[in-house]
């Protein structure tokens, strides 16, 4: 059965969707999506329903709408405990309600509950998010429109069951609802190309300097799969910056009265200074029995054991002599290679490679949070950094408890993740890799498989980046305020990106400075950005402000 997500009554009985359709702002690192979900109560009688849907963890929701009957309802944020209340006394007085909130135990699903939807009745259902592009090793810009779902396991002690645990499965073929899907694109730089895992139209520039195109998905594509973007620029990898208008009818002193920045750097490092052959490296294997699926939903798709192994192999063929290693394998158990990390030889790799081909995955549920426990608690070699590689499907229903863990234990190690198949949590991949100032990559086939992997393990060998801060220089009377965290790691030629706002009287002919400083082997390093103070345009409230959403530090978490 294929993990896909879907509308459900309360009694988990599939509700029929009729269709999806989905737009696409990009703007150059960031995505504005609207997406409307049209389904219908075929049943007798009235009911009341719930649509479970997986959304990127670094995803920002700020619009939520349902027309139903005629009637348009519009979301307001609400306390947790209030939301349920109004929803609730809402239900019991026969009216139309809906409710949308995260998943308590991880930040990527997002479930919205439908009450009293008449006999008959269609319904229309209107999501709006906005999220930040990755970047592909191969200088991509990564889109994907997540698609699968998968239930998420629940450790033995747990109380309270993942959202996705009794999400009933739809067969191959079953679906009987398409996508719809157009992009918008724009950007400071040229648009080389879009391509795309599904079908595509043929890319439409829209100016001369094909810094503006639109593109759609082909006509009755079924939406059985992740949809996945990649966005090629020409000379993307140059440091910029981009101001975002402050709304003209805004109230004073207010949020939207101030201009949004967002500042792209390409942090570079002298080559001779850029990599340690230092280091022990421990290898956090999923041997759970979800592992045993295939990576995607297509045919020929490989089972993600082997394409964690695959991974495995090649980074242990690629890691430096005199460093140290060991593998672990989890599920429900754990266990490891070695007692203890040992001295990277060529009689030891040749051993682990012999049992990494050996591998299956049969260690039953997904309980990650105990073998790192055990880890943090085993002493490091000394004169070698710890560098952590963990591979998961990220099938686990206590996220913020993992993620938690690894914060705990940041001072003492990096920790670089590969989120392995469709569906694979990206609150989890991308919660610990940044806990631990790592690199997060998802590996969803073997196309790019290998460039991916050793991206990882460069930034694993580059000794680790220190006191990171901003420094400004503005024109008096102008003070920028950083929305967004400061980022956690910098690696040599990886894009890193700080959202601010500009307060106070901004001239059309100034220009500001910013500096992006930080430590590395004890010497300050400098990266410094000149930009003109002069902003887009922004005309009217109805205006889809990328820059505020991205960079704003609240998410829309319960309707």
């Amino acid at each position: 059965m294929d993990p896909c997500c879907g509308l459900l009554t309360v009694s988990k009985i599939p509700v029929p969707l009729k269709g999806i359709s989905v737009d696409v702002q990009v703007k150059g690192f960031v995505a504005d999506v609207s997406a409307t979900l049209k389904y219908k109560n075929e049943e007798q009688n009235p009911l009341e329903a719930v649509f479970v849907f997986p959304m990127d963890a670094d995803s920002a929701v700020y619009s939520f709408e349902a027309l139903v009957d005629g009637k348009r309802i519009v979301a307001e944020i609400q306390e947790k405990k209030e939301a349920h209340q109004i929803y609730d006394d809402a239900l019991t007085l026969g009216q139309e309600a809906f409710l949308l909130e995260e998943d308590d135990s991880s930040g990527d699903i997002f479930s919205c509950s439908v009450g009293n939807l008449p006999p008959g009745q269609e319904a229309e259902v209107t999501l709006a998010f906005v999220r930040e592009l990755s970047v592909e090793a191969d200088g991509a810009m990564r889109f994907m429109l997540p698609a699968v779902l998968n239930p998420r396991y629940t450790p033995k002690d747990q109380k309270k069951q993942s959202v996705t645990a009794s999400i009933p499965r739809a067969s191959k073929g079953s679906l009987p609802y398409t996508l719809e899907l157009s992009v918008s694109l724009q950007s400071l730089y040229r648009i080389s190309r879009v391509e795309s895992n599904c079908s595509l139209t043929p890319l439409q520039y829209t100016k001369d300097d094909k810094t503006t195109a639109q593109v759609f998905l082909s006509p009755g594509h079924r939406f059985d799969r992740d949809m996945e973007l990649l966005i090629y620029y020409q000379d993307a990898n140059t440091p910029s910056v981009s101001v975002e208008g402050r709304m003209p009818s805004a109230e004073a002193d207010s949020l939207m009265s101030k201009a949004a920045m967002m500042l792209s750097f390409y942090p570079h490092f002298p080559e001779a200074e850029e990599q340690s052959h230092c280091g022990e490296f421990i290898f956090l294997i999923d041997r759970s029995g979800s592992m045993e699926f295939n990576v995607g939903n297509v045919q020929n798709s490989p089972r993600r054991i082997d394409s964690a192994k695959e991974t495995l192999l090649l980074l242990l063929k690629s890691l430096p002599l005199g460093c140290y290693f060991n593998i672990f394998g989890f599920g429900s158990t754990f266990d490891s290679f070695f007692p203890e990390s040992v001295e990277y030889t060529q009689k030891a790799m040749d051993s682990a490679l012999e049992k990494v081909k050996m591998m299956s995955a049969d260690l039953g549920g997904t309980e990650i949070l105990e073998p790192l426990k055990y880890i943090y608690s085993t002493a490091g070699k000394s004169g070698h950094p710890r560098q952590l590689f963990v591979f998961t499907d990220g099938d686990v229903g206590n996220t913020n408890q993992v993620i938690a863990e690894v914060t705990r234990n940041a001072d003492n190690h990096r920790c670089f993740v590969f989120g392995i198949g469709e569906g694979a949590s990206t609150a989890l991949i991308k919660g610990i890799s940044q806990a631990a100032s790592g690199t997060a990559e998802f590996i969803t086939g073997k196309e790019r498989m290998q460039s991916k992997a050793l991206r990882s393990l460069k930034a694993a060998l580059q000794p680790a980046v220190n006191n990171i801060a901003l420094r400004w220089t503005l024109p008096l009377g102008l003070e920028a305020a950083v929305v967004s965290q400061l980022p956690s790691a910098i690696f040599t030629g990886q894009r890193s990106i700080v959202y601010a706002l500009l307060k106070g009287k901004m001239e059309e002919t100034a220009q500001g400075t910013v500096f992006l400083e930080y430590t590395f082997k004890d010497e300050t390093f400098q990266n410094q950005l000149q930009f003109p103070l002069q902003s887009e345009k922004t005309s009217s409230s109805s205006d889809r402000l990328l820059l505020y959403e991205s960079g704003s530090p609240a998410r829309l978490q319960i309707i």
